[in-house]
């Protein structure tokens, strides 16, 4: 049996701040970075995955990957899911390291970056993407993978399996028709907060031309500004697109619903992130004080538990799951199995660093195994630095297109990691000299 013979985790770094890429109300000045771990196996091929992050504090999050080196490192390389799930019960199950926790922030996303390598390695020994190698296991192979844990008055090991069972005899058509059309996206890349009007103006313009059906615009930062970029926003793409709005985190409750009764008559189809993403009744009050306007949350949730809550109290109508926020696979797909229980669309987080092209296989995943319906769900879809990925995620007419490459699309060109690692990249060298 091949064993992992190595781990490698990198700094790297994207200076995104320089042109407000992903800017927003808390975070006005990020610079998009990636905890990137490589297990090497012997033999070959190798596994990838990344934690994300905005800057300062990626080295944090590099050094808690690197301490799980030895739960990984000797390990037989793992080829189902029996294997994958030992895994991750033995890095999550590692109580020092949880007490940091539990089972959230830096500890547990450290987990995440590395049972999603584990992932993209059985899944490049399959010879397979991730989402076809996880939609092939059989409806007891997947229960097996999830901690039910802390879920079962909400979810249990029972109703999980029945939700799979359902789902199974349509897969092979689900299959098809994914590589034949794609996954629904929308586009985040006309509403960052620090662009100016023109901008937001011709990049929602293009989002359109595009064939995005949905533009999110990041909003908190002052109302009066935020009503005249909404109205902007409805004048240039009409009445048939929707806008969904982003606050990450700016509000308290009743700032909320005051922010969004002022942006209500240009039709906001959802408000993301209103409050504390660890404020469930908060978000309750919320969703109660705005309907019809859907309440969405999820990036910054920290694991399963906070999503069974959010649900249990009809606190949120759109769930945003995150790759590289809660433990890996594993740990979404309990998520994926909850949200189908409770009948919630999932829209994932994506953008950032990678978190495209991981996230593209969740949704596909759950789309043919879990949900078994695409319906009022679609992507996020930010269009930079997928460049620097082998498989790149594709958006054509508006649709994600499916991966076909083997494993889970995170890995890197080694020209980017040289170029971009920080401190001692070129990218951050020269920037330093001038």
């Amino acid at each position: 049996m091949a064993k992992i013979i190595g781990m490698e985790v990198l700094d790297v770094r994207f200076p995104t701040s320089r042109e407000l890429d992903g800017s927003d109300a808390m975070n006005p000045d990020p610079d998009y970075s990636a905890a990137y771990v490589v297990l090497h196996a012997d033999g070959g091929p190798d596994g990838y995955g990344l934690a994300f992050t905005i800057g300062r504090g990626n080295d944090v999050q590099a050094a808690a990957i690197r301490a799980l080196a030895p739960h990984v490192v000797g390990r037989d390389v793992p080829e189902d899911a029996a294997a994958l799930g030992d895994l991750s019960r033995t890095l999550v199950g590692d109580s020092q390291f949880r007490w940091l926790g539990p089972e959230k922030g830096v500890a547990h996303m450290a987990v995440g970056a590395v049972v999603n390598a584990a992932w993209d390695l059985a899944a490049r020994r399959a010879g397979l993407p991730v989402w076809q190698f996880a939609a092939r296991m059989t409806p007891e192979e997947l229960v097996s993978l999830v901690d039910f844990r802390y879920l079962t008055d909400a979810l249990t090991e029972a109703e999980a399996l029945e939700i799979l069972r359902t789902a199974e005899p349509g897969r092979a058509e689900r299959e098809k028709q994914l590589q034949a059309n794609g996954y629904r996206a929308y586009s985040t890349s006309p509403g960052w907060l620090g662009y100016a009007d023109a901008k937001l103006v011709r990049l929602a313009e293009q989002a359109v031309a595009d064939g995005f059906g949905m533009i999110k615009l990041k909003v908190g930062g002052n109302l009066e500004d935020d009503v005249r970029r909404m109205k902007l926003a409805r004048e240039t793409v009409g009445t048939g697109v929707r806008i969904a709005v982003d606050a990450n985190q700016r509000w308290d409750v009743s700032a909320a619903v005051t922010w969004m009764t002022a942006l209500a008559p240009y039709d906001p189809y959802w408000i993301e992130e209103p409050t504390s993403p660890d404020d469930v009744l908060g978000h309750a009050a919320i969703a109660k004080a705005l309907a019809p306007i859907r309440v969405a949350t999820g990036e910054h949730v920290q694991n399963r538990v906070v999503f069974k809550q959010l649900l249990q109290a009809d606190a949120i109508s759109v769930l945003q799951l995150d790759a590289a926020r809660v433990g890996g696979f594993n740990e979404n797909l309990a998520i994926l199995l909850l949200a189908a229980k409770f009948g919630v669309p999932v829209c994932p987080h994506a953008g950032g660093v990678g978190l495209c092209e991981l996230v593209r296989h969740l949704s596909m995943f759950d789309f043919v195994a879990v949900s078994g319906t695409d319906a009022d769900r679609s992507i996020e879809w930010v269009d930079h630095l997928h460049e620097h990925f082998t498989d790149p995620a594709v958006v054509e007419r508006g649709r994600y297109l499916a991966p076909t490459a083997p494993g889970f699309s995170a890995r890197m060109h080694d020209a980017t990691l040289r170029r971009f690692r920080f401190p001692d990249g070129p990218e951050w060298t020269e920037t330093a000299r001038e």
